[in-house]
């Protein structure tokens, strides 16, 4: 079986579209469908349906789609394996990492890495931490350096590197940095919040800590930057969760009793394949920077 046409066939399955899916092969939409169109031959049956620019898995490609995953993965694991042999840390790697990590803790690592492995082409694709988790689990990226969450799916591995304290935050002006003493969880939540979407790992941290009283949070605007969130709360238009690190001369770090809060940053990769190894020498750059001796 063709392994680009399998390729194709992932691609256009995932995006729903000839166009989309030649665009992020890099290939021509008519190479695209030559392709599939080899690849339903060699099958014998048709994949999809193409009802006017709607593009529909058939139940044969509904029963291939997973087989074709696990078969492009099971690829890729043997052509890491066989380059892994010479010793070479070359090639690209392909890494995930969410804005603020990227801002605040790679910085340094990258500075060391490409220095010492200049053989590396770095494709590093800034995300959300849930979505560069989810696409480790599926094979999309080599390695993820995210907020890790709470619970390790099963199919990832989770090696923390960082602590990473959070605290309540509000701007100068807020009635809540006037008060002259710590809020009580119900005073805070009788203000409005400025916090990450609720699919968030950070979200999920807070939401986990309040318990039952979750259901009182009055969210007035949400947004998964980080550094977008500081400077809504540093103008006055609600209290935020931010890392302490963050912390400045706008803010003030309201220390709200029985509130515990902390999430810890590090490094996902798919526990049952193997990695290249630009991947495990970017985990030991990580490490020298995280544990420096």
């Amino acid at each position: 079986m063709d392994i680009e046409a399998l390729h194709a066939f992932v691609a256009v399955a995932e995006t729903r579209s000839f166009s989309r899916a030649a665009e992020k092969l890099y290939l021509t939409q008519p190479a695209v469908s030559k392709r599939i169109a080899g690849l339903e031959t060699a099958l014998g049956t048709r994949l999809f349906d193409r009802i006017g620019r709607q593009v529909r898995l058939t139940g044969a490609g509904q029963e291939l789609l997973p087989r074709a995953h696990a078969l492009l993965l099971d690829v890729a694991d043997m052509e890491r394996r066989i380059r892994n042999l010479s010793g070479t840390v070359a090639g690209t790697l392909v890494m995930g990492t969410s804005h603020h990590i990227g801002l605040h803790r790679l910085p340094p690592v990258l500075q060391a890495y490409s220095r010492k492995y200049p053989g590396v082409q770095l494709d590093i694709r800034f995300m959300d931490s849930e979505v560069a988790c989810a696409a480790v689990g599926k094979g999309d990226l080599e390695l993820g350096i995210v907020t890790l969450p709470r619970q390790a799916p099963p199919e990832l591995h989770l090696q923390p590197l960082w602590d990473d304290p959070l605290g309540i935050v509000v701007g100068r002006g807020h009635p809540l940095a006037k008060a002259g003493q710590p809020p009580g969880v119900d005073t805070l939540l009788a203000h409005t919040a400025v916090l990450p979407a609720p699919s968030t790992f950070t979200r999920g941290i807070l939401e986990d800590a309040l318990g039952p009283r979750r259901e009182a949070l009055r969210v007035g605007m949400s947004t998964n930057y980080l550094e977008t969130l500081k400077m809504l709360a540093a103008t006055g238009l609600g209290w935020t969760l931010l890392p302490r690190s963050m912390l400045d001369a706008d803010l003030v770090l309201l220390d709200v009793e029985g509130l515990p809060l902390h999430r810890t940053l590090g490094i996902a990769t798919h526990g049952r394949h193997t990695l290249s190894n630009a991947a495990r020498a970017m985990i030991v750059a990580c490490e020298e920077v995280a544990n420096p001796t």
